[in-house]
């Protein structure tokens, strides 16, 4: 499972530059429309050869909380933002940045399912925080000397 999310986080950092590549050449929207329908005809093709036992009726559907549906939502802005955030910051920063936020909304949610605050996750949080800063500080000591 580990080496899946290793995977996982190595694929979206490239999908994300790759993302921002297209943005750059056709813009930011263009470029967030094609991801979406080139993911969609891929899911449609693994889904042909895989595929399901899951057959869900329309009751089953209109059960399901209108709130699950939000993941396409966010991974529209998401992709959007990338687009716009990659080319202008170096991209070490920006998924240092991400992974600042996937901490701190890991932080809430576990705080809002098991109703308590884990301090070394907080710590941990601040630590990456104060280093990307550090680090940010040393780049542009590093770029305004030469």
């Amino acid at each position: 499972m580990y080496i899946l999310a290793i995977i996982g986080g190595v694929l979206t950092t490239l999908s994300m530059v790759i993302n921002s590549s297209l943005g750059k050449r056709i813009g930011v929207l263009q470029s967030t429309l094609i991801n979406y329908i080139v993911g969609l005809l891929c899911s449609m093709v693994v889904l042909l050869i895989l595929g399901s036992n899951v057959e869900l009726s329309m009751v089953e559907f209109k059960n399901i909380p209108i709130f699950v549906f939000c993941g396409g939502i966010i991974g529209v802005v998401i992709v959007y933002t990338s687009n716009i955030i990659i080319p202008k910051i170096p991209v070490v920063y920006s998924m240092l940045l991400l992974f600042i936020g996937q901490i701190v909304a890991g932080i809430i949610i576990d705080f809002l399912i098991n109703k308590k605050i884990e301090i070394n996750k907080i710590l941990g949080a601040m630590v990456v925080t104060i280093g990307i800063l550090y680090n940010s500080k040393v780049d542009n000591k590093i770029c305004s000397d030469n």
